[in-house]
């Protein structure tokens, strides 16, 4: 192998190789990055001479990285970050700030977090606007060319672009309204009775629900509804149960018992992060605003303390 000329590479070679390394496709890779799709073969030739490797080969009717560009891409995007890094301020100063940020989340972690996250950055800065948008299905593409700037979600997309962070851990709970009827003793009442359940837009059921239907346990679905807040009227007079994130208890559920799932095996648990692009992980401006939506998780948790099911 030649020895690598590493003062020809470029800013834009680094992002096309780490592009079409999680795409997994050149054309696709191209898209995202806004560039024709010789563009990026021109490009995609250009490195593999520079590192006197092929990168990338055909497998059936994609194409797959080599060893040495698996091997490259952590090494790849240190170099990139450090590049992104040069053209950001180190220093961030909140008090003299004027920001625009947009949010991805569900009508739950909408709800839950969002109220007392803005109340604590408009309190901090000079001027601050903040736009929420429905994550639907949460996918990379929202953080890599959609122009939201952070991610609520329990399941993180994937990619070596992607990074996460923790911010709570909340329980699945089993709602109800007690007027009408009392909380399932075990299994086989849960089981027995017809269910409220949330699918998301695009059709995707909770994960819950998806835990279920990997153990082969089938419930007598009655409702979906495409968000947390339709399950209220619903549920209100009804002997119907909905198994719903229990925080909801706190906001769009108000009101309704809740009691624990009574399903043996099963995790209730249901974990909520913050998802961001790797572009701003070193970013002073992205790096406080994550630190005031974790102190608003916190918030939310400290409300519930002693608020047992």
């Amino acid at each position: 192998m030649n020895e690598v000329d590493a003062l020809a590479l470029d800013g834009h070679a680094l992002r096309l190789f780490l592009a079409v390394l999680e795409e997994g496709s050149v054309t696709v890779a191209a898209e995202r990055l806004g560039i024709s799709q010789s563009a990026a073969s021109h490009g995609l030739n250009r490195l593999r001479d520079l590192l006197g490797d092929p990168l990338f080969v055909k497998s059936g009717r994609g194409i797959v990285p080599t060893q040495h560009a698996r091997d490259l891409a952590p090494q790849v995007q240190g170099l990139l970050d450090i590049l992104l890094g040069l053209a950001r301020p180190h220093h961030f100063d909140p008090a003299r700030a004027r920001m625009s940020l947009t949010i991805a989340a569900n009508d739950f972690q909408r709800d839950l977090l969002l109220p007392t996250f803005f109340a604590r950055v408009q309190a901090a800065v000079a001027s601050f606007s903040l736009r929420v948008v429905p994550s639907g299905s949460p996918s990379a593409a929202l953080l890599r060319e959609q122009g939201c700037d952070l991610l609520i979600t329990p399941i993180p997309p994937s990619g070596t672009d992607i990074l996460q962070k923790r911010l709570l851990t909340d329980r699945y709970a089993c709602f109800y309204d007690p007027a009408i009827r009392p909380p399932p003793q075990d299994q086989a009442e849960y089981l027995a009775a017809r269910h409220i359940t949330v699918a998301h837009a695009e059709g995707d059921a909770l994960d819950f629900d998806r835990r279920l239907e990997a153990r082969g346990i089938a419930r007598d679905i009655a409702i979906r509804v495409a968000g947390f807040s339709g399950v209220t009227a619903f549920l209100r007079g009804s002997d119907m149960l909905a198994t719903l994130p229990g925080l909801l208890r706190r906001s769009a559920l108000q009101g309704l018992a809740c009691h624990t799932v009574p399903l043996a095996d099963i995790s209730v648990d249901l974990p909520l992060y913050m998802a961001w692009h790797r572009r701003d992980q070193q970013d002073g401006r992205h790096i406080w605003l994550r630190a005031q939506l974790q102190a608003a998780a916190q918030d939310a948790l400290q409300e519930t303390l002693g608020d047992a099911l």
